[in-house]
């Protein structure tokens, strides 16, 4: 029998209090749906899936996610501190240097950039386009203006598009119609967010919100780029985005996810509440996964 000893027990403590903050800091979950975009982008883009691309991909797409979040939670850590949503985080309660996590980012960033250089030099770029906007220019921004969520919707959009980038080499109208997907998508989502955490955000002097209240102009907004989301999701069944083409059936379910969508933002709208901000953020997530998966499986079958 193996006999666990003091010192032993310690090192596993410290190890397990490690990878929790790290997950912490890098935003373990929030990092793996970006790159379930990605993934999704790559199968659009192939002839044939070539696992090493794909593992390439996720190790690269997983890390420059992780670097991006452990940047900004760096840049907002006084910001982080005063929010309830954020208090918790590993830098503001001190279990992690700004300087530790900083160096985190920092190896994060090479390996990511180097794995996905090795699939291609312009998926390298994009990624680093990417982290560029979102760490150096909406964060900051964001107890700027409530223009940051525009800034922060280009890195935003990015991740879908990448992976068919990855998968091809090259970027047109396929690649930029999955971007533009995503682009618009954002700004349903991340009003609903704003609009939930309205207070917390003031409280860090942040405000997400386009007419900076949480008022019917910001929830025409919503509505407004609910409906560009649905009308740029179907569009590739009009057969106008070269390679990137969906069936009258995807096109259906597509703007059946899409009407969800735009019922759920015309909610808030009308009654301008918590709940129904709450419901529109809840919709908007399960939106852009629900459409990459029926853009997959339609490809595939």
């Amino acid at each position: 029998m193996i006999k666990t000893t003091t010192s032993q027990i310690k090192f596993i403590t410290v190890v397990l209090a490690f990878a929790q903050h790290f997950a912490q800091l890098t935003k373990a979950r929030l990092s793996f749906s970006v790159v379930f975009s990605s993934i999704a982008g790559y199968i659009l883009g192939c002839e044939t899936i070539d696992s090493n691309e794909l593992s390439l991909l996720l190790f690269g797409g997983l890390a420059i996610a992780g670097a991006s979040n452990a940047f900004n939670q760096i840049i907002e850590r006084d910001i982080d501190g005063v929010m309830k949503r954020t208090k918790n985080r590993p830098i503001p309660l001190g279990y992690m240097t700004p300087t530790t996590a900083f160096w985190i980012a920092v190896v994060l960033s090479i390996l990511g950039l180097a794995a996905l250089y090795a699939i291609n030099p312009k998926t390298s770029m994009f990624a680093a386009i990417s982290m560029f906007l979102y760490t150096s220019v909406y964060t900051p921004l964001k107890t700027k203006t409530p223009l940051a969520v525009f800034v922060g919707a280009f890195p935003g959009g990015i991740p879908f598009m990448l992976g068919w980038v990855a998968a091809t080499g090259s970027f047109g109208l396929e690649a930029g119609t999955l971007f533009m997907i995503q682009f618009f998508w954002q700004f349903p989502h991340f009003w609903a967010i704003g609009w939930l955490m309205f207070d917390d955000y003031q409280r860090a002097g942040i405000n997400m919100l386009p007419s900076g209240k949480r008022d019917r102009k910001t929830a025409l907004q919503a509505v407004l780029y609910s409906i560009w989301t649905l009308v740029i999701s179907v569009f590739p069944v009009l057969g106008l985005t070269g390679d990137l083409q969906i069936t009258v059936g995807a096109a259906v379910l597509v703007a059946l996810s899409g009407l969800w969508l735009i019922i759920s933002s015309m909610r808030l709208f009308l009654k301008l509440d918590q709940e129904s901000a709450r419901q529109l953020m809840i919709v908007s997530v399960i939106y852009i996964s629900l459409i990459q998966i029926i853009y997959v499986i339609d490809k595939l079958i």
